[in-house]
């Protein structure tokens, strides 16, 4: 972390100093979120990092979250939870997916017997592990964050939305009326509103939305228990398919003893629902232990049992502006999360996603309101999310006909498997790919291969030159809203004056076309909307920290302090170099531009200063 640069400061370093205004409720803002889910926590979590934006989260519940129902963790969703600063508790009190296995009918359809164990996650796909955690203390992680940030942002709890609607209002376009506890009555102005209110969102129908998409029609029941049992591999993900009593998926839990048991149950007929069927926790561990079968299940405790119906449903836009010209129009209202897509719990993507979505639409959002970009930037996020959804809803339509698929198949076990493997990557949320728009060009992907572009910054062991402290570099970019230019440097560049990378550096400085001159507000930190990060081949020791050019160690603060920590080297010691993991060309180097969230943006030549200025001009506003 770093901090002190305005002065020495005691206390924790997590807890920023108040902004004017902190723990007030105002009635005009400049974003109100609607539900506070994982969704709706990621944006304010995010926006509380801005003490000039005005958020304020409003949840019909009574209070935080106290037990969860989403509680897969991928590993993307882990390197953002590195980006706010808590992905290390996470890690600690999660269970950590390391293998998965698979039990299928025995010969002749008799017992179970293991198909095969696998590791979970690949080597390198990324460097956070795939965790399991009660939903509602990831809830509490982004709680902790919002009440530290400069604001001091806290949930308004027992407010139902009651009525969501346009006005002619050019500063605050959107009206919200809420009843609230004890029939108090109260209506918020916002600049922009985001509903992040599940399944049945209000914030939708307002929007004369609707969730399309089919249900399978296929009954299964979850249940988090404590149980004795001689199954094995209790402590291991596994998916198992009996001959006769239909399948199991069995999560083990945080805490060493629970685990989660997703169980088939039988198909629904004609109008029937989930809730029609009175599914009890009785009926839950009954079927499980026929599917465990010879294995015993002593169920000693049940903390939580529900039933569900498979469905898959999207709405067609993510925005107000709907699917037809967005030609002079700006989108004031966005629905995030379950309120805009629905799948089955069982590929562990619906926290995640709903997460993913946020995470896009934060950064743009503060991007907007602090005068940094046009308000064009806010069509790429109905654009590129939905695209991710309907990706989900394709991949859980599959994954949920093969675990369903009768297991008297002889050829449905290995084909379910053979999928399962095949889709690690995208069951990790590391597969997620953005299309080209303004904030995604194509070009020069052979300069960083392993780099793609459209896809998120995939880390890599680097030691930082100033201190020698290895570490990942993607665990620089923090979730903070500013762009990273990420160069690598050429065969032979030690940081020198005619080395690629210090040319780079004063073009930056001097050039009145680059970014960092048009965009950087006057008086700000010179990396304080973009942050310039340089990578070079040679090992640490090697290395002369005073011969780099003065933007690798630029002053900021109150005090023009330097800042050591914009320098890095491959990681020589531990290996794989980072030059050859992520491809980059050696002899040329390479420009990564990173967005704000941590995907790609665009590759370039080190010297191609015209080609970063055109990056940004679509989209990002001169200072004023």
């Amino acid at each position: 972390m770093q901090y002190h640069f305005d002065g020495f400061r005691p206390g924790d370093p997590r807890i920023a100093p108040e902004a004017g205004g902190a723990g007030d409720r105002p009635a005009d803002v400049d974003v109100l979120i609607i539900g506070c889910g994982p969704a709706g926590l990621t944006l304010a979590a995010q926006l509380s990092a801005f003490p000039d934006i005005v958020t304020r989260i409003a949840e019909r519940k009574s209070g935080p979250l106290e037990i969860g129902q989403a509680d897969g963790i991928a590993c993307r969703s882990m390197e953002m939870f590195q980006a706010f600063g808590f992905a290390n508790r996470v890690m600690e009190e999660a269970y950590w997916v390391n293998e998965t296995v698979f039990w299928a009918p025995g010969e002749g359809g008799k017992g179970l017997v293991r198909a095969d164990r696998i590791q979970d996650v690949a080597d390198d796909l990324s460097e956070m592990p795939h965790t399991i955690l009660s939903q509602a203390r990831v809830h509490d992680f982004y709680l902790d964050i919002m009440r530290h940030g400069p604001r001091r942002l806290t949930p308004d709890y027992d407010r139902h939305l009651a009525a969501l609607e346009r006005t002619d209002d050019p500063d605050y376009p959107v009206t919200a009326r809420f009843d609230g506890p004890d029939g108090a009555q109260e209506s918020i102005r916002a600049r922009y509103v985001v509903g992040c209110d599940g399944a049945r969102s209000v914030v939708r129908s307002s929007l004369g939305y609707a969730l399309k998409g089919d249900a399978a029609r296929q009954l299964w029941g979850v249940m988090d228990i404590l149980a004795v049992t001689d199954f094995p591999d209790i402590r291991l993900k596994a998916a198992i398919r009996s001959a006769s009593s239909g399948s199991i998926l069995i999560i083990p839990r945080e805490g060493g003893t629970m685990v989660r048991m997703y169980v088939e149950l039988d198909e629904l007929h004609g109008d029937e629902r989930a809730a029609d069927r009175n599914v009890t926790a009785e009926m839950l561990i009954g079927k499980a232990q026929a599917i465990l079968s010879p294995y015993t299940l002593d169920v000693k405790d049940v903390a939580w049992c529900s039933a569900y119906e498979i469905g898959q449903r999207v709405c067609d836009s993510f925005d107000d502006l709907g699917t037809g010209s967005r030609e002079g129009c700006t989108p004031r209202i966005f629905i995030a999360g379950d309120a805009c897509h629905t799948h089955s719990p069982k590929a562990g993507q619906g926290m995640n996603v709903s997460m993913a979505d946020t995470f896009n639409l934060g950064w743009k959002l503060a991007a907007v309101l602090r005068g940094q970009a046009a308000p064009d930037l806010l069509h790429t996020y109905s654009g590129e999310r939905r695209a991710k959804a309907q990706e989900l809803i394709d991949f859980d339509r599959d994954m949920a006909r093969l675990f369903s698929s009768k297991s008297n198949d002889p050829d449905s076990s290995a084909q379910f498997q053979q999928y399962f493997q095949k889709h690690g990557r995208y069951t990790a949320g590391v597969e997620a790919r953005y299309e080209p728009s303004m904030i995604v060009r194509e070009g020069n992907q052979a300069l960083a291969s392993g780099l793609p572009i459209g896809m998120r910054f995939h880390s890599a062991p680097v030691i930082r030159l100033a201190d020698a402290k290895p570490m990942q570099l993607g665990h620089a970019m923090l979730a903070d809203g500013r762009w990273r230019l990420v160069a690598f440097a050429g065969q032979g560049d030690m940081g020198g004056p005619e080395g690629g990378i210090a040319r780079l550096c004063r073009a930056l400085e001097t050039s009145p076309d680059s970014p960092l001159r048009l965009y950087t507000p006057e008086g700000a930190n010179i990396d304080a909307v973009i942050d310039l990060r340089a990578v070079f081949q040679a090992d640490h020791r090697d290395m002369d920290m005073g011969a780099l050019p003065g933007l690798l160690t630029p002053p900021k603060g109150r005090f023009g302090l330097a800042d050591y920590e914009k320098a890095f080297c491959p990681d020589l010691k531990t290996g794989p170099d980072i030059f050859d993991l992520r491809g980059i060309d050696r002899e040329q180097g390479a420009l990564v531009i990173v967005r704000p969230d941590q995907f790609v943006a665009a590759i370039l030549p080190l010297d191609d200063l015209a080609g970063l200025t055109a990056f940004f001009a679509p989209f990002m506003l001169p200072k004023g």
